[in-house]
């Protein structure tokens, strides 16, 4: 089958990088499912595991995590799907990748399509929607819905990085599913535009102090902090923020960070990462089949849009190469999604 892969960790602009490569069809565990790929998005892992991940010799490494497409075959103990179907899903990081025209997932992790979207607008949204929903709900323990709203009264989420694909989700999940007032940070004339567009309620800009931008916009302190990326470069700031027994989470890899600077108001600090429940096969695995299905529900009923920010046509190595680069640049907005050829 056709693949894009490397064989060796190397910079985007090497001509190497990536690869058209032809593999074998996967081979079906006893609750996968065999999904022609439709459409693909890049997030920023796969830049990242494309440096730091390096097969091992006479073998190549398929990266790309979002998918959406139809499922072609399913192992024998599959419960949830059927042949036909039309599926989204952000993969396993222990598995090979999503940029390949067949490729084989765990069906705990997957999601009925959302009807209303194409297969790559579809592509967009499950890493991101999942991250984005853990993080809020699971991580920051914000409780979703009417309960929600009434508990969230007088709090306030600020979303560091709000423009990137994390962000976008986050700022309209919280805006539509809590009460919390959402606070968005971006530094560009369409990034905060961008931000505004998905429902935060105030834009400021993290390339000065947060806080005295927060006091700008009448808001001292927040509650609760959802720190996307350089959370190195704003902890300082960002504890300053928090009010006391406030929350931090964070999905970014900082170098350092001094933890006992938040003893003193007694903050929590918490980590998002998506990959971990099919990691680890953790008991509750399945929460992420239930919660793509919850928001592709909300894309069809008009409540979360797509974040399709970029579309580089056809999945091959040389559009997968730009990709990267405009990834690896920080100046993407939304998601860059790339479809399967003919």
């Amino acid at each position: 089958m056709k693949a894009v892969g490397y064989r060796q960790s190397l910079p985007i602009g090497h001509a190497e990088s990536l690869l058209d490569l032809d593999l074998p069809e996967p081979v079906l565990g006893a609750r996968d499912l065999l999904v022609e790929v439709r459409a693909v998005s890049v997030n920023p892992v796969d830049t990242k595991i494309r440096i730091r991940s390096t097969p091992a010799p006479g073998t190549a490494k398929v990266l790309g995590w979002d998918a959406a497409g139809v499922v072609r075959a399913t192992g024998p103990e599959v419960m949830l799907f059927k042949p036909g179907d039309r599926v989204w899903y952000a993969g396993s990081i222990a598995r090979p990748g999503t940029n390949s025209a067949l490729h084989a997932v765990d069906e705990r992790i997957v999601g009925a399509m959302p009807r209303t979207l194409d297969f790559a607008q579809a592509a967009a949204l499950p890493l991101t929607a999942i991250t984005a929903w853990e993080l809020l709900f699971d991580r920051l323990g914000v409780l979703p819905g009417k309960q929600g709203a009434a508990s969230a009264a007088g709090q306030s989420l600020l979303v560091v990085g709000a423009a990137g694909g994390v962000g976008s989700m986050l700022i309209q999940l919280a805006r539509r599913l809590t009460g919390l007032t959402v606070i968005g940070t971006a530094s560009r004339d369409s990034t905060r535009d961008w931000v505004t567009q998905l429902g935060a309620h105030h834009v400021i800009d993290h390339s000065r102090p947060l806080a005295a931008e927060l006091a700008r916009i009448g808001h001292p302190s927040v509650s609760h902090v959802a720190s996307l990326t350089q959370t190195d470069m704003h902890f300082a700031q960002i504890v300053e923020c928090l009010a006391p027994q406030g929350k931090l989470g964070v999905i970014d890899d900082p170098k350092t960070l001094d933890i006992n600077l938040l003893k003193q108001k007694s903050l929590s600090f918490h980590w998002e990462l998506m990959f971990t429940r099919s990691l680890f096969e953790t008991p509750d695995m399945q929460a992420q089949h239930r919660l793509l299905n919850e928001v592709a529900g909300l894309v069809d009923d008009g409540l979360i849009r797509t974040t399709l920010g970029e579309h580089f046509g056809e999945m091959n190595a040389e559009n997968l190469k730009r990709a990267h680069a405009f990834i690896e640049s920080g100046k993407a907005r939304g998601k860059i999604v790339l479809e399967a050829g003919g």
